[in-house]
């Protein structure tokens, strides 16, 4: 039988006073409340990946950072969170590599039920969300349950991300729509050395 941790992030209704969830968001807090407060980064990264079940090892979040239960987190190698993200992980938030987020990034992978009597007896559940690779978040971004984006995109600042969007795009807007396609193939990539040459050599 499935445990109400199993349950919750399969996606599956579950117990959110189950006594193993309740003690991880208890102990979650008060080990971010610690780590959020150290001025030393290398400390303050290394207590984040403590509660996070797996990251790259070029990983650096700035303060602060928030979530549940860092069970649900995984995040690529070379990631880069600026301040005051929250990532409520009911369900899986899986991050790519070489990814940048600004400031005030919201990853919310919880549902509530519409019907108001079901959220009124606490009828829990998620979404995952995911994101590819050398994704560029701007401040403020909020993305919502169940969104999947592909690689290489770009969100515009203050975007709210609410359906799911392929690679090489750049998209923005409440709710978010797709404003420009990317050119990441070898052509872009050598306009970029021509606009960068003193950066990007190979």
């Amino acid at each position: 039988m499935a445990t109400e941790r199993e349950k919750m992030t399969a996606g599956q209704p579950y117990e959110q006073f189950d006594k193993e969830l309740i003690d991880r968001r208890v102990l979650a807090r008060k080990q971010l409340k610690a780590a959020n407060q150290l001025d030393d980064n290398k400390q303050r990264n290394a207590a984040y990946k403590e509660l996070i079940t797996d990251t790259g090892d070029d990983f650096f979040v700035e303060a602060s950072f928030m979530f549940d239960y860092g069970w649900n987190i995984h995040i690529g190698d070379h990631f880069y969170g600026n301040y005051d993200m929250t990532f409520l992980d009911t369900c899986p938030i899986t991050i790519g590599e070489h990814c940048y987020f600004g400031p005030n990034i919201g990853l919310y992978t919880p549902v509530h039920p519409l019907n108001a009597m079901a959220r009124n007896n606490d009828v829990e559940m998620g979404a995952p969300i995911t994101i590819g690779d050398n994704a560029w978040l701007g401040g403020r971004v909020t993305i919502l349950p169940g969104v999947t984006l592909g690689n290489n995109v770009v969100v515009g600042a203050g975007s709210v991300v609410t359906k799911s969007f392929g690679d090489d795009v750049v998209i923005a807007g409440n709710p978010a729509r797709i404003i420009k396609q990317i050119d990441n193939s070898s052509v872009g990539d050598q306009q970029a050395r021509e606009q960068w040459p003193d950066k990007l050599k190979k």
